[in-house]
């Protein structure tokens, strides 16, 4: 029987190790350690399995469940393991002692103990302590060969030969330098980045090690708070994944992201142009080394997969979409949607020209991995992201549910890392193997799901084709187009009115539709309101009194009358100073309240009152103003407040009630379903048209 693949599970209460592939059983030889256990994992190679309780950390067999070591290390929050499995790394909490001083809480031993001399088994050796404060980016960088061993400090990236982590022995000093990525590949290299810094952009440099006088390939760019540096399997690629913490362009609230690719011997590094707006979910190399695959844009999102020159190979199809994984052997690869999304895996064959094999429904899923030998993927709903339904269930590559388990809040779950020299490539989808009898019992509870009602649409709009403004880009509607403001939901994808800020009370201000005021040049900026409503009043002002002049009707100044009029007691030189002193008036200003002032004046006598202006000798050669003695007839000047008269209300209601009424015409010759009170409407139109005409409106 060829060898059975293994996962292990971590929940509030136990550890548990279960063979899956074919048998799907607990580990034979596995005692289930029970109590507060805060973390476990696999080493790269697949030998041995820890996990940590407050006492110690235990090492057991993964093959056989066989305890190997128990190392006397409490209170362990996180474990790791070298490439391969020689040493086993354990970090603590920060802390001090009672001088004063950190402890040093990250810690590296031996897994496998020291034999004395006819003195029985010693214990663990300890080959190095470190004072690491930070729980990000705890562990120790290790070498495919596990010669050196890097860590991080200020200014500098401390290289140690892994069988005396007590000397440094060499170091990378590159300023500001933030984080860095070991290559995994056949070869000793190491990319460091440098974020942006005094206006200098971010960078991400290649060195070979220990050759660290000059870089082998670096790539500067802006917009880089901080980075995801991933290597291909062979070391001769990195991928930049570069993100900010804020969107200077207000089109996203989690920062804007960018894709670079740089090759390990420089002959090549370039920014990754993408063909869609929007983020970047997810980006993951291919096990050969020779292509990646990106999941990028505005859901619907795309999935593209790129050689090692940048250029795209193929596009999948749209899709709510986030996540990419790829095959251990590089055939299939899983285009997913988890976290907010639906939960929908797509599997494709990538030797059979990227064709389709099947889609498998796996809501709530927090935990997604293929399994090493290509043929099943697992999945698993964890805590604390949602603490029901947690449990694990295992696919076959063809889209049959293999195995189901449900937990009691089910924490981590992972599968034990094999060799493609344990599980040779074959044909997965030759011949699909029988379920386990979890699954099939779990397939049992599930209930038909019904035919969906859809989306909810209101009664005008039912049994209508939906509008392309309301469907995804995948189901043939627009393409998303961010308006770039994250407050102001102005018009997108021709559908939604703009948000306006309105104050209640206040005068509408007529805007051009996109948030401006209409008036405002190029390059000026707008007016508030109330100049705007202050520029109306001055502009229809000066608009009467033009008017005015033009007819004839508007009286004279009090102080042109007086200059004009010879006054007694008076010589002819003050009379000419006189005509010099500053006018402060424009022009007759009515007291009376705004609704009052196109009204005639009530009180008797007043109606008929002209000016009665004395002739006289000419003033500085000007004859005096001829006044009539008439009264000017009534002119009324509608302002942009005044409310007009009943016959103009009347009519403008009549237009307003047309309007609506061509309107409901255009939506039936649209194809939409009125109802009864809109027909009873429509049936209006020769009546309204009829009183129009009456108030002497013509079309």
């Amino acid at each position: 029987m060829a060898n059975p693949t293994q996962i292990a599970y971590r929940t509030s209460k136990a550890i548990n190790i279960v063979d899956t592939a074919p048998v799907y059983e607990p580990l034979p030889g596995f005692k289930k350690p029970e109590g507060n256990l805060r973390c476990c994992v696999y080493s790269p190679c697949g030998r041995y399995f820890a996990w940590a309780s407050p006492e110690r950390v235990t090492v057991v067999d993964a093959s056989t469940g066989q305890v190997l070591a128990n190392l006397p290390a409490e209170n362990v929050f996180e474990l790791g393991f070298s490439p391969l499995g020689s040493f086993i790394i354990t970090w603590q909490r920060p802390s001090k002692d009672d001088n004063g001083d950190s402890v040093k809480n990250l810690k590296v031993w031996t897994v496998i103990q020291r034999q004395n001399d006819g003195l029985g088994v010693d214990e663990h050796q300890v080959v190095g302590r470190f004072v690491q404060k930070s729980q990000t980016g705890w562990n120790l960088q290790y070498t495919f060969d596990e010669r050196y061993c890097a860590r991080i400090v200020s200014n500098e990236v401390q290289f140690y030969q892994s069988k005396d982590l007590g000397n440094v022995w060499n170091k990378l000093r590159v300023e500001g330098v933030s984080d860095f990525a070991v290559s995994a590949g056949q070869n000793h290299s190491i990319a460091v980045f440098i974020p942006e810094r005094k206006g200098q952009p971010a960078a991400v440099k290649v060195y070979n090690v220990p050759e660290f006088n000059a870089p082998v390939s670096q790539k500067s760019f802006f917009k880089g708070d901080k980075v995801q540096m991933k290597w291909n399997s062979e070391g001769t690629s990195l991928i930049v994944l570069a993100q900010t913490e804020v969107d200077k362009s207000g089109k996203s609230y989690y920062g804007e992201t960018t894709l670079y690719l740089l090759s390990v011997n420089g002959g090549f590094d370039s920014r990754i142009e993408l063909d869609k707006d929007g983020p970047i979910h997810d980006v993951t190399w291919s096990p050969n080394s020779k292509e990646f695959g990106v999941v990028y844009g505005y859901m619907p999102a795309k999935t593209t997969l790129f050689n090692t020159r940048a250029v795209a190979a193929h596009s999948f199809a749209l899709g709510p979409r986030n996540t990419i994984i790829f095959s251990p052997h590089g055939r299939f690869v899983l285009v997913a949607g988890f976290g907010n999304l639906a939960g929908q895996m797509d599997i494709y064959d990538l030797e059979k020209n990227y064709q389709k094999i099947c889609t498998i429904e796996a809501t709530n899923a927090s935990v997604c991995e293929w399994s090493p030998d290509g043929r099943h993927i697992l999945t698993a709903t964890t805590s604390p992201r949602l603490r029901v339904d947690n449990g694990v269930r295992i696919w076959h590559v063809g889209g049959t549910l293999m195995y189901n388990e449900d937990l009691q809040e089910l924490y981590h779950v992972t599968w034990r890392p094999q060799g493609p020299n344990v599980h040779p490539l074959e044909d997965p989808l030759h011949s699909s193997p029988p379920p386990h009898a979890s699954a099939l019992a779990y397939l049992g509870t599930i209930k038909t799901p019904s035919k969906s009602a859809g989306a909810y649409r209101p009664p005008g709009a039912r049994g209508q084709i939906t509008p392309l403004a309301f469907k995804r880009e995948d189901e043939g509607g627009a393409a998303y187009v961010s308006n770039g403001s994250l407050s102001l939901g102005i018009g997108v994808n021709g559908f939604g009115k703009p948000r306006k800020r309105e104050v209640p009370g206040a005068q509408t201000v007529t805007g051009d539709g996109d948030g401006t005021v209409s008036g405002v040049a190029e390059g000026e900026e707008p007016l508030s309101k109330a100049a705007v409503k202050n520029k109306k009043k001055r502009e229809a002002k000066k608009a009467k009194d033009i008017a005015d002049r033009a007819a004839g009707l508007m009286p004279a100044s009090e102080d042109a009358l007086n200059a004009a009029a010879p006054t007694p007691n008076r010589s002819p030189e003050r009379r000419d100073r006189r005509g010099h002193e500053r006018n402060r008036s424009r022009g007759q200003v009515d007291a009376r309240p705004r609704s009052r002032q196109n009204q005639r004046d009530p009180r008797p006598g007043r109606e008929q009152q002209s000016i009665e202006v004395p002739t006289g000798p000419k003033v500085n050669g000007v004859a005096p103003p001829q006044v009539s003695k008439e009264a000017p007839p009534d002119v009324t000047v509608t302002s942009p407040g005044s409310a007009g008269t009943p016959q103009d209300k009347k009519m403008r209601a009549l237009l307003k009630k047309l309007r609506a009424i061509d309107d409901l015409k255009m939506r039936r010759a649209g194809g939409e379903t009125l109802e009864g009170t809109q027909i009873k409407k429509m049936g209006t139109e020769d009546e309204v048209r009829g009183e129009l005409e009456a108030l002497g409106w013509n079309e």
